[in-house]
């Protein structure tokens, strides 16, 4: 019986998720974009992204590397 009194609050909170849940995906992206720098969930994410791109760089010259090989 507990369980029915929150259903409706849990279908409500999943249909206003997916209603809001696109746009505010875009709000959070504006207001990532206006942080400086230097602001550490950004510094982290910047540092992550270039972990990334050189961890890609890595792995295609490897793969030059054993196409020239054999």
């Amino acid at each position: 019986m507990k369980a029915l009194r929150w259903l409706p609050i849990i279908v409500g909170g999943v249909l206003l998720a997916k209603h809001f849940g696109p746009e505010m995906g875009c709000v959070c992206e504006r207001v990532f974009e206006k942080m400086p720098d230097t602001f550490p969930p950004k510094w982290m994410y910047l540092n992550i992204t270039a972990i990334r791109e050189q961890n890609d760089r890595i792995i295609e010259l490897l793969e030059e590397q054993a196409k020239a090989r054999g």
